[in-house]
């Protein structure tokens, strides 16, 4: 009989605790999200932005938001390897409005005797340069919806740099809907057209992106876990890349995204991985 008393105070003992660590987890997410939306600002919902196809400042973005991001990506081809790599800047002049410009870069190296002359060309890829408004931020049900453009100005290849600087030019709307549900899960849909214009023959190439994500953010950081699934269509054809990835504090205001890619349905790309160093300035509101 005593021995059973034992277990039933142990058993209480447990489920206190087990309460108690919930509650301290909610407590805890309430007032990091409380200090992230903050009250006394314009309004802004906590979301987690996806790594690869990265938005272009943050839902609801405040006055003098900026951040520096340096991405690395490798991405293993049938005949060669491709190892590219960016820099962007992207900040907030006024409420609500995100602005960005990106310098992209791309070098290829050779894979199972692949001839040199048969390898595309390493090339500055273009310039950049895109906007986003969030037209619908609404705290009580914790959803952010933004539309955006991105003009990107292509350059020609390191061989041919400069006859002429710029041979394309590539348009790009985009509407992003964003949902956090409860405290820790976060989704996101980023679409739109993707229009590339060829100068030389003037031809056109239009295909359609959708871009769904899916993220679990731990609890009172910004550390997350999720996954990215980038999905373009273009007239018949179907390509799907499904992104899993991690964004982990390193220091104050200083994050790093990993993500990996997995490329479903195409037929000359195999894996591929990719890497993102987050920069946030402090500011003032």
């Amino acid at each position: 009989m005593e021995s059973k008393s034992i277990w039933v105070i142990v058993c209480v003992q447990l489920l206190a605790i087990t309460l108690y660590a919930q509650e301290y987890k909610s407590i805890k997410d309430s007032l990091y999200i409380d200090e992230i939306e903050a009250k006394n600002e314009t309004v802004k919902i906590l979301h987690a932005e996806p790594l690869y196809i990265d938005l272009i400042r943050d839902l609801g973005a405040r006055k003098g938001e900026k951040e520096w991001n340096v991405g690395l990506s490798l991405t293993d081809n049938l005949q060669f390897d491709a190892y590219e790599a960016l820099v962007e800047y992207e900040w907030a002049p006024i409420n609500r409005l995100g602005l960005e410009v990106e310098l992209p870069f791309t070098f290829y190296s050779p894979l199972n005797g692949t001839a040199n002359s048969n390898l595309p060309s390493n090339r500055l890829n273009s310039l950049k340069i895109a906007g986003q408004w969030s037209f619908y931020v609404n705290e009580k049900i914790a959803t952010s919806m933004a539309v955006g453009y991105i003009n990107e100005f292509i350059f020609n290849d390191f061989g041919n740099f400069g006859k002429p600087l710029i041979n394309g030019n590539v348009y790009n709307p985009f509407l992003i809907a964003a949902k956090r549900w409860g405290n820790n899960f976060h989704s996101l849909l980023y679409t739109g057209p993707r229009i590339e214009q060829n100068f030389s023959n003037n031809r056109f190439r239009t295909s359609y992106e959708a871009n769904t994500s899916f993220h679990y953010m731990i609890t009172g950081t910004r550390n997350f876990i999720g996954v990215e699934f980038n999905k373009e269509i273009y007239k018949t054809d179907f390509d799907m890349t499904i992104r899993p990835q991690l964004r982990v504090g390193i220091a104050e205001n200083l994050l790093i995204g990993i993500v990996a890619g997995i490329p479903i349905n195409r037929e000359n790309e195999r894996l591929s991985s990719f890497l993102r160093l987050i920069w946030e300035p402090k500011h003032k509101f």
